[in-house]
């Protein structure tokens, strides 16, 4: 959000950004943006996110089973269930500050933007009655696009199934049965928590998913040379990549590391902000592979040092990950699998080495796997040897950096850049007041009617009827022969 925020005030345009008192990422004082600062905990600060994913990797570290596969979507079904309480809680909160929501009113926005995978963005903008723009690659309910364009499952995979767009019989009913649980976990564990406040602020005609169908636009941070071919709809704007950009030059005490590595080059790895740490175990299996390769590598870790770290091994809290990996001298990314990292690497061209760990990041990895771009690794099953035989295919495999060499290539042949373009479809609605003339009117139709069931069913009736009078008049015709036969013997 920052990106498009600093390239809306270049354009001129003066941004206020809501934010409650605990937010971690959003500061509250910024050259680019106002902010108001909500008298609100949200509850879900830097310490939460951290113990949530940290419990998820200890449930996922038991073992491939059913059983913990079960206690996963239990942890996963709680943590949503709290997150959707909270956030009910706090947007009551919200609605009831009588001075805060006439400021917004009084102030006459041109237009909101939001990310729909916290919704309460998206009531806001309703209640506001604002033309309304996400910023989204997954909603509160799921994948942006399920969310606003048809998903035939035959050919779309489902987030967390690590599935192809090219499905077996047996895969396809895997994504049908996963399908069937997340609309049962939307019905018993989401729409439940805000049935009240829809009703009370915003009219029993307002449904909760069709508020996210009827936003004005979607600037979806997909690239289809990631993403699988899939339907779309046209108020969708793709703008995957737009938070790349060309390297600047590291500082100096980088730069120098990175050159003192000579002809055999740099690995860098980080898992994202939420994973700064591994469990010991993991985290002296990486370090010892590391210390056996000829090449450098800087890797941004926030845990305990490893006992079995190298003299070739550069640790750091903070690295600027783009600038590094658009460096002639990197040669392998390890990373954990986030939207982010992996644009980025396919933005500069870098193999991945991929240790998948929770949400989205098994997908969007089994995605660069299936295009040649990277390789990757059950980390809950991993150790020494596996890790460094890992690497070590990586980097002598030519095929692997070719590949993601191509994907770049591919990325960046477009007329204009995703956050120029981005920027443009946000002008757009401010310009025209929304953009209704690009949505359809699915989002207003109940399911039976959307999926014509009340048309097959009329249809249907319409054949049978003409069976049956068909029946009939044989069976009346017939004994109308047998009365004359029966007359003339």
């Amino acid at each position: 959000m920052r990106v498009i925020i600093e390239g809306l005030h270049s354009r001129g345009h003066q941004v206020v950004v809501l934010r409650p008192s605990d937010s971690w990422y959003i500061k509250e004082n910024s050259p680019f943006y106002t902010s108001i600062t909500l008298d609100i905990v949200s509850g879900f600060d830097e310490e939460f996110m951290k113990k949530y994913v940290a419990d998820l990797l200890r449930i996922q570290r038991e073992g491939k089973s059913f059983w913990t596969r079960f206690k996963l979507e239990m942890e996963n079904a709680y943590i949503a269930n709290e997150f959707n309480q909270k956030t009910s809680e706090m947007l009551e909160r919200v609605f009831e500050n009588k001075d805060l929501i006439g400021s917004l009113l009084d102030a006459k926005y041109d237009l909101f933007l939001t990310d729909p995978a916290f919704p309460g963005g998206v009531f806001l903008g309703h209640y506001l009655k604002l033309p309304l723009v996400f910023n989204v690659r997954w909603t509160s309910h799921g994948e942006g696009h399920g969310a606003i364009a048809p998903t035939p499952l035959s050919y779309v995979p489902l987030t967390t199934t690590e599935l192809s767009d090219k499905m077996t019989f047996p895969e396809r009913v895997i994504n049908v049965v996963a399908f069937l649980l997340t609309q049962y976990q939307i019905t018993y564990y989401m729409l439940p928590h805000f049935a009240g406040l829809i009703e009370k602020y915003l009219g029993p005609d307002t449904d909760y998913l069709s508020m996210f169908a009827a936003a004005d636009l979607w600037l979806m941070r997909v690239d289809f040379v990631f993403e699988f071919p899939r339907p779309t709809m046209p108020n969708v704007v793709y703008m995957g990549g737009f938070q790349c950009k060309p390297a600047k030059s590291l500082p100096e005490d980088l730069e120098q590391f990175v050159q003192s590595s000579g002809e055999h080059g740099v690995i860098i790895m980080s898992l994202g902000t939420l994973i700064g740490e591994l469990p010991h175990d993991l985290a002296d299996a990486i370090a010892a592979a590391f210390a056996k390769l000829p090449q450098k590598v800087i890797w941004r870790y926030k845990g305990e040092r490893p006992a079995t770290l190298g003299n070739n091994t550069l640790l750091v809290d903070w690295m600027p990950q783009n600038d590094l990996l658009g460096h002639p001298k990197i040669k392998l990314f390890v990373a954990h699998g986030g939207t982010n990292g992996v644009q980025e690497a396919m933005y500069h061209g870098v193999p991945i080495l991929g240790l998948p760990l929770i949400f989205d990041q098994p997908d969007n990895l089994f995605r660069i796997e299936v295009r040649g771009a990277g390789k990757n690794i059950d980390i809950f099953s991993m150790n020494e040897e596996i890790f460094y035989q890992g690497v070590q295919e990586v980097l002598t495999e030519p095929s692997y950096s070719m590949n993601m060499q191509r994907l770049s290539r591919l990325h960046r042949d477009t007329p204009v850049k995703p956050l120029d373009n981005a920027l443009f479809w946000i002008e757009f609605v401010m310009r025209h007041k929304g953009a209704a003339h690009l949505r359809t009117e699915s989002y207003r139709m109940p399911w039976y009617v959307y999926h014509s069931v009340d048309v097959m069913l009329f249809l249907g009736g319409v054949v049978l009827i003409i069976l049956v009078t068909f029946a009939a008049l044989i069976r009346c015709m017939c004994s109308a022969c047998l009365r004359k036969k029966t007359k003339r013997d």
